[in-house]
């Protein structure tokens, strides 16, 4: 099994940045891809980001595409959602999940484990 726990969601105003984290545990060498997703009120949860635990691969929604970064920390078994210039429509619960797959992917239904999520409300 893995466990993921995100930390870093909160209340912040239009244009401003958080990073959020995900402190990822247990079996985490099954695991090939890290991704974050989000969930806003009456929606369905879809991908933010994704990046390989090895090499320098990513993927972005291109609604968030040059304003969020995704990177990881594979000593500390950690990945970081930098998200800057903050809409309020970012306004969403940010799950992250962690994927045993090959390959990069926004399909949800391609990463096995999952956080309990981290509110972030972007205020305008």
């Amino acid at each position: 099994q893995v466990q993921l726990v995100e930390s870093g969601g909160g209340l912040v105003q239009a244009g401003g940045s958080l990073r959020l984290s995900c402190a990822a545990s247990g079996r985490t060498f099954s695991t090939n891809v890290m991704g974050w997703f989000r969930q806003a009120p009456g929606k369905d949860r879809e991908f933010v980001a994704a990046i390989k635990w090895s090499g320098s691969s990513t993927l972005y929604a291109d609604s968030v595409k040059g304003r969020f970064t995704i990177s990881r920390d594979n000593a500390k078994n950690i990945v970081y959602l930098q998200m800057n210039s903050l809409k309020p429509e970012d306004t969403a619960v940010y799950y992250c999940a962690a994927s045993m797959g090959v390959g990069l992917t926004r399909w949800i239904n391609g990463y096995e484990y999952w956080g309990q999520g981290t509110q972030v409300t972007v205020s305008s």
